[in-house]
């Protein structure tokens, strides 16, 4: 999300307090790899069956696409694993999910599950000591992405605009996978806007769970960011162990996670999930599928994501539907959409509008290319902050104030898929790394393309529609405007102001 970037850079330059450091001599931990797919469990018994009926190259598949399934999905995974557990998030915040997900991976842990956790170092400001205690837990590694070498906010800051090429560059991926038999990839964060938590606002996003092959190929992507020269221990922050904070700092995390009324949709323990097993295995779409994502070389980011989705576009002959959060197009891009309707395909876009964004900066970027986008071919459709759809998006008992867009996706001709963490802006092409999933599956298609028509409908999304004199208009199921709708004129200043800032950077 481009919006983390600029909070963690306000808070390094406006944070001062002292903090502890990376240790001088940073020990690179020798190269560990996945577990072979663990052989016994509810995830191995409906993978198996899976690939046993469909072929090994088989996945069996689901949509996460309302946010109570995709945080019980994850649970389920959790609570499922009977060897291993790995997880692999750009933001994992301290918030009601994110405690949620740490209770319960550490429950796992305690029964012998081995749990290797990858994050980003971007929002661990103040969280050292948590993440080096993590580390000591048996059976719990953690290792941090492009870490900061200076802890304390102030320096932080300072190492930011020294090191700003380096420091600049995220591990936006999002990945779970456990005993090598079932996965989760797509869109969401570890946070509570991800899955319908937040007061403030919750993110309508997508993301998949796959069973069978899908899981097997997430295995390899994981491994090659653990033993990535970008990745380093937790083993090396210069915390001393301190086993009250651990005592303490347990106990009140669990006791958190019993008594949020958040979180009253959701068990506080770990539970059996054999009947939502026999659920999953029922009400799967078949197909095959290939993990992608940027490499990380020694020195650099290998972005080859974005290259590769634009080849992938291509095979379009009918009909192309795109749903992404953030999308700050080129002339290429626009150049591909009219080739494509040029030839007879029909696009169709959805993405934020000003009123449904949580990053007013990246539609200070887009708007100037709403007409370009209508005059190569394509529908374009933004989300609405009262979207329908909202009872997806929130989860009860919270409601919260606005319905934002994060999903990033693709329907190809109602047969091929992709879903996954890449955003259409400069920042995912040519700065981050990012992943996802290319499924090729009939069933899936359909119903993601079902999806989509839903969150375009009138009383979800807006139309942009120009005008005689090529001037954008926006329509809904109630009512039609010419000025951009937004939420507050707030919103409308900072999206002026927020105009000066380099689009390479969003």
């Amino acid at each position: 999300m481009p919006a983390a970037i600029f909070v963690a850079i306000a808070a390094l330059l406006l944070a001062g307090c002292a903090g502890p450091s990376l240790k001088d001599d940073i020990v690179r931990q020798e190269p560990t790899f996945a577990q072979p797919p663990a052989q016994q469990g509810l995830l191995w018994e409906i993978a198996d069956g899976v690939m046993r009926e469909h072929g090994a190259d088989a996945s069996g598949l689901r949509l996460l696409d309302g946010n109570y399934d995709a945080l019980a999905a994850r649970l389920a995974l959790i609570d499922g694993a009977v060897s291993s557990l790995d997880i692999q998030t750009y933001l994992w915040y301290p918030d009601h999910s994110g405690r949620l997900i740490l209770v319960r991976a550490i429950l796992a842990a305690e029964r012998g599950v081995d749990v290797r956790l990858i994050v980003d170092d971007l929002l661990t400001i103040g969280q050292d000591q948590l993440l080096s205690e993590l580390d000591r837990w048996p059976n719990v590694e953690v290792r941090l992405f492009n870490p900061w070498k200076d802890r304390s906010a102030l320096a932080r800051g300072g190492e930011f605009i020294a090191q700003m090429e380096r420091l600049n560059t995220r591990m936006h991926d999002k990945l779970l996978i456990a005993d090598g038999n079932a996965a989760v990839i797509g869109g969401r964060n570890i946070g509570d806007h991800y899955f319908g938590l937040s007061h403030d606002y919750n993110f309508h996003d997508l993301d998949v769970l796959g069973f069978g092959h899908i899981a097997r190929q997430s295995n390899e992507m994981f491994d090659h960011f653990w033993n990535s020269e970008w990745v380093v221990s937790a083993d090396n922050l210069n915390v001393e162990p301190d086993p009250e904070y651990v005592r303490q700092g347990w106990a009140t995390l669990q006791q958190d996670v019993r008594e949020a009324p958040e979180l009253q949709s959701f068990s506080a323990e770990a539970r059996d999930w054999t009947r939502a097993a026999a659920d999953f295995a029922g009400n799967l779409h078949i197909g095959t599928s290939l993990i992608v994502y940027d490499e990380t070389t020694e020195e650099a980011i290998s972005q080859n994501l974005a290259a590769g989705l634009f080849d992938f576009l291509n095979l379009a002959n009918e009909e192309l539907l795109v749903t992404n959060a953030y999308i700050i197009p080129g002339q290429p891009a626009i150049d591909i959409i009219s080739e494509m309707t040029g030839r007879g395909v029909k696009v169709r876009i959805l993405t934020n509008s000003l009123a449904s964004h949580d990053v007013p900066a990246v539609n200070s970027h887009y708007r100037d290319w709403r007409d370009d986008f209508i005059n190569a071919g394509a529908e374009l459709y933004e989300l609405r902050a009262d979207a329908a759809i909202k009872p997806l998006v929130d989860v009860p008992p919270v409601e919260g104030g606005f319905v934002g867009l994060h999903t990033k996706a693709v329907v190809i001709d109602r047969e091929y898929v992709f879903i996954g963490s890449m955003n259409l802006d400069p920042r995912s092409v040519a700065i981050n790394t990012e992943a996802g999933a290319i499924v090729r599956s009939p069933g899936l298609a359909a119903e993601l393309a079902a999806v989509m028509d839903r969150d375009m409908a009138p009383e979800s999304a807006w139309q942009v529609l120009l005008d005689e004199q090529g001037k954008p208009y926006w329509v809904n199921s109630e009512e039609t405007v010419y000025t951009q709708p937004a939420r507050s004129g707030s919103q409308r200043v900072m999206d002026k102001i927020f105009k000066v800032v380099p689009k390479e950077q969003y």
